[in-house]
């Protein structure tokens, strides 16, 4: 079986407060064994002088985190440009997306931003985005 759970910054952000859908979430992912990933561009987004660091150090060690290389960036940009997107609004969405499409198999990105991630991803139907 492959595939993964992708977390935008809504769903880490409630990962780390440790809300109860997101936490069934990342338990069906870990008893199904896929792996749990992050883009390094959401961290920039969720941490702030507030958040609890014992937490997120925690959550953050029971994921991956890719990082945004020059391929990501590149495949961000064709997802912008096939969306007819640009512009930071958009930048940090398509590098998660990219970052997801790196991934085989059914893909599922938790996210607070349903519609623009349908938008990125219009052409990859074994990518599913679910509200959070």
């Amino acid at each position: 079986m492959s595939g993964a759970l992708i977390l935008d910054s809504e769903g880490l952000a409630k990962a780390v407060q440790r809300d109860r859908e997101v936490h069934e979430w990342l338990t069906a992912a870990r008893d199904a064994d896929l792996p749990v990933v992050t883009s390094a561009a959401v961290l920039a987004a969720v941490i702030h002088p507030r958040i609890n660091d014992a937490a997120l150090k925690w959550t953050l060690s029971r994921l991956r985190v890719e990082p945004v290389t020059q391929t990501v960036a590149q495949s961000a940009a064709t997802l912008l440009r096939t969306a007819e997107l640009h512009g930071h609004k958009y930048a940090i969405d398509a590098i998660l997306c990219a970052t997801a499409l790196a991934h085989p198999g059914r893909i599922t990105i938790l996210t607070s931003d349903l519609e623009d991630i349908a938008l990125l991803t219009a052409d990859h139907p074994r990518i599913v985005a679910e509200k959070v």
